[in-house]
């Protein structure tokens, strides 16, 4: 259901119209102050809603997303094209839109409807691009904080999120005690560690060195820079032991247009990894991308607290799941065991599930059932 419809009198909600109206856009306050420094004026986060917010206002799931994604995270009525956690999100499913009020916001700094880099700066008229103030993960918890706020919400039940999703969950208990009773973390990190910086800085690179970037006034996406670095992600979002499974040594499939030359694309996963990338770079945007990669990059959980435990803590979540992946080489399982450890010891009810999917980091992309019936049965619980 739209929240236009659920959202209470007063609250600081507006739609977009037209076809699709299951997009809405919550106004963050103004100024809207960020983590490292700077502010935001006039900024809004763009979000989708399912199911309804009860009478008691205690029955909402805050939903973060991934790097990449939208906040279309399933379909709706008011939007049947198929969500990036379709079959996860919706009526009797794992996070089931009849029991709760399931809110997904597209992540401050992203492309999809939230302000970003890529945003009109309303003090100029032009696009931010290298103005916007550094990004945190802080600035996309608070950012979620705020839109529940402006829905009247002043406790979750629980906040989830996959990903950077599974940083900012972190990021969300850690700056608002007591905002949200329960919390799921999938494949996150309560700190990125020195893997993930270097992978993600090499992706930078790659962008930051392609000549059409220009110092981020692009007229045309620096496309060579941004293909190479969805190409490395590519690599670290799934595991060799599927790659096997899936491709072996078949080879090359017909891509269009075709790339030619003497070094063109002889086997089948080259020919993968090429679509994706195109994919990509007509999706998001460059500056959005160095944004969120490098807000990732400096998260770090004890920041709020001086250690991972006193942050939890101070947090005062009452429970927490953590489900972790073993074939994740980008967010390690012993990442996963010890952030679970860290809850236990702050005394949270704590659940840890280490799967043994084979599809690495986007395990939680794939695998629905199986990350289904973890977050099922912990929802079930009182």
């Amino acid at each position: 259901m739209n929240a236009a419809v659920t959202a209470p009198e007063g609250s600081s909600v507006f739609g977009t119209g037209g076809r699709d109206n299951s997009r809405l856009f919550a106004r963050l306050p103004d100024p809207f102050p960020m983590y490292r420094g700077g502010q935001l004026h006039q900024a809004v986060v763009a979000y989708e809603t399912w199911g309804k917010l009860n009478a008691a206002h205690d029955n909402a799931i805050l939903l973060f997303t991934g790097l990449s994604p939208s906040a279309h995270a399933a379909s709706s009525p008011n939007n049947p094209t198929e969500g990036w956690w379709e079959g996860m999100v919706g009526p009797g499913l794992a996070i089931d839109s009849n029991r709760y009020y399931i809110i997904c916001v597209n992540s401050l700094g992203s492309c999809f409807g939230s302000t970003g880099p890529a945003s009109i700066n309303p003090a100029t008229g032009s696009a931010y691009r290298l103005s916007f103030p550094e990004l945190s993960v802080e600035d996309i918890a608070r950012a979620g904080y705020e839109t529940l706020r402006s829905l009247k919400i002043e406790r979750a039940d629980t906040v989830i999120g996959p990903s950077l999703g599974g940083m900012s969950v972190l990021a969300f208990a850690a700056q608002f005690p007591r905002a949200t009773r329960r919390l799921i973390s999938i494949s996150g990190s309560a700190a990125a560690s020195p893997f993930a910086i270097a992978l993600r800085s090499i992706q930078r690179e790659a962008i930051l060195r392609d000549p059409d970037w220009r110092g981020g006034a692009y007229e045309h996406p620096p496309a060579t820079g941004m293909r190479i670095a969805r190409k490395l992600g590519m690599m670290t979002y799934r595991s060799a032991h599927e790659w096997r499974e899936r491709f072996a040594r078949l080879p090359a499939t017909a891509i269009d247009p075709p790339e030619s030359g003497p070094f063109a694309p002889e086997f089948a996963i080259q020919s993968y990894l090429e679509v994706h990338a195109r994919k990509f770079v007509s999706a998001f945007d460059p500056n959005c991308y160095l944004y969120l990669s490098r807000a990732m990059d400096r998260f770090d959980l004890a920041a709020h607290g001086g250690s991972h435990v006193a942050a939890i803590k101070r947090s005062a979540v009452e429970k927490a799941l953590v489900i972790g992946v073993e074939s994740d080489m980008l967010f390690a399982i012993d990442e996963q065991e010890r952030l679970a450890k860290a809850f236990e010891q702050a005394g949270a009810g704590t659940t840890y599930a280490p799967l043994d999917c084979i599809e690495g980091h986007d395990s939680f992309l794939i695998d629905i059932k199986r990350f289904g019936n973890e977050m099922r049965r912990f929802l079930d619980e009182k």
